[in-house]
């Protein structure tokens, strides 16, 4: 298997599919990882991926430098900036969503640890090798001639100029440039003393001669302001200075870069032997902090389809549910970041088409499409509140198993498939087929009720009928899915 892209999108596919037992090559134009902090929030859906790959832990620890930079701030200056109230959603219990909190994690800090966590796994990962080119045929793909490396299948994280993407010819769509374009001030400076007490994840600044967002990037050194208009060329240390309220003497500017707010997506995710994931697919403004989240979801989706794929438990024509699952998804999420974005104040009219927050983060969005088995007459997941209900084509609801609050439901699937039973476990376990059985009493599953679950965790089936789930995967996978 041969992915494309060593950005945290890359490596979180490479570590996919090392958990499914896929050999991987990584390969990487740059020499090291971002040394820009870019994306910095990870949302429940992500941090839950990161747990089955036993990863939630170390991830955490990575972002132990913002874990009380939760809060939002506004100020004129972040000298006179105070803290907003905690935003909490009046109808959600926030412990209770995920058995992963989200957490704050600079790009920079956290892609050398999945690099690491990747070449710990098994994978061949190779930065400072760009691929110029590539062919693929019936049996895979290779780079022009073959000369160096042939895989069975492409991975294609190669951001948001996808070279790969490209190549193809795959077009975009979507709402293109989003809001004015900006400029984003990477810096340094020790702000220990201004912000204590005062911590924030991202402080609105008011100053008429330097509007703008402060974002935290470890909550002491670094941080990145961002604010409208083209110009890179402007008095950034002057700027700045007005913008913090105070002298700084040590601050010292390490990057500027102009950027736009876009809303894109790609016209297919997949081209024969190759497919796409994170900005290579998506591209999205990042005030609801999408970007990189559904990247992460993109490759947990994709890896366990192709292991599924390559081992000969399923055809490769089980490979087409993922541009019928993903996209949409990504459709959704990008929609979602731009309507947030044209009222960053919420001061406009409301707008009716916005989901509820938690349908973003806690991976609610419902597959209509793909490797799923739908019952007439199932009620659709809800968009405007977050009420999730072990419906299928959606990520099965986190419940704890155990009073210690180690085990969830959402660790019983991946990277094999399970069988979620309420009542009396046995007439299901007769024709399971080699698939974990497991009994759950939940609210959200009533007596005698079954949910197959797929290894990304999405409920693949549910009913009464015990026959059923070797039927199912035989009509998902193939016929070589269930042992006779």
């Amino acid at each position: 298997m041969l992915v494309v892209g060593g950005g945290l999108v890359g490596l979180t596919a490479a570590l996919v599919l090392r958990h499914h037992g896929v050999s991987v090559t990584l390969v990487e134009r740059r020499e090291t990882t971002s040394p820009q902090p870019k994306a910095r929030r990870f949302h429940f859906r992500s941090m839950e991926v990161f747990r089955e790959l036993g990863l939630a832990a170390t991830v955490h620890e990575a972002a132990r430098d913002l874990a009380d930079h939760d809060r939002m701030a506004v100020g004129h200056t972040l000298a006179e900036a105070e803290q907003l109230p905690l935003w909490q959603p009046g109808d959600v219990d926030v412990l209770e969503v995920s058995p992963e909190l989200p957490c704050l994690v600079a790009q920079d800090a956290l892609e050398p640890v999945l690099r690491a966590a990747a070449q710990d796994a098994g994978a061949d990962v190779r930065f400072a090798t760009a691929l110029t080119g590539f062919e693929q045929d019936a049996d895979g793909v290779a780079d022009p001639g073959g000369r160096w490396l042939r895989a069975s299948y492409l991975v294609a994280a190669d951001g948001a100029r996808s070279g790969v993407r490209t190549a193809l010819g795959i077009g975009r769509s979507g709402r293109g440039a989003v809001g004015e374009p900006a400029v984003n001030v990477y810096f340094r400076a020790d702000l220990e003393d201004v912000v204590r007490g005062r911590e924030f994840n991202l402080c609105q600044i008011e100053h008429p001669d330097a509007p703008g967002a402060l974002a935290s990037v470890d909550g002491r050194f670094r941080w990145v302001f961002m604010t409208s208009g083209e110009r890179t060329d402007r008095d950034w240390p002057a700027l700045l200075r007005t913008a913090l309220g105070v002298p700084a003497p040590d601050l010292d500017v390490l990057s500027v870069l102009p950027w736009q707010p876009e809303m894109l997506v790609a016209d297919r995710y997949s081209a024969g032997r190759v497919h796409l994931v994170g900005d290579a697919a998506h591209v999205m403004p990042p005030f609801a902090a999408m970007g990189a989240n559904t990247g992460i979801s993109d490759a947990h989706e994709l890896g366990w389809k192709l292991a599924a794929a390559l081992s000969g438990d399923a055809p490769p024509a089980l490979l087409d549910s993922y541009d019928a699952e993903r996209r949409p998804a990504g459709w959704f999420a990008a929609d979602q970041s731009a309507r947030r974005t044209l009222d960053l104040r919420g001061t406009g009219t409301p707008d009716p088409d916005l989901a509820h927050p938690f349908l973003l983060v806690a991976g609610g969005f419902q597959y209509t499409d793909g490797a799923l088995c739908r019952a007439d007459g199932q009620d659709p997941e809800p968009v405007h509140e977050f009420a999730p209900a072990g419906r299928v084509g959606t990520r099965v609801p986190h419940r704890w198993l155990d009073e210690a609050r180690t085990r969830s439901t959402l660790d019983l699937a991946g990277p094999g498939w399970a069988l979620l039973v309420a009542g009396d476990p046995r007439p299901w376990e007769r024709d399971a087929g080699g698939v974990a059985v497991h009994r759950l009493d939940a609210d959200f599953l009533p007596a005698g009720t079954a949910l197959l679950l797929r290894p990304d965790d999405v409920v693949a089936w549910r009913g009464t009928d015990v026959t059923a789930p070797p039927r199912v995967l035989r009509d998902l996978l193939g016929p070589t899915a269930v042992a006779a």
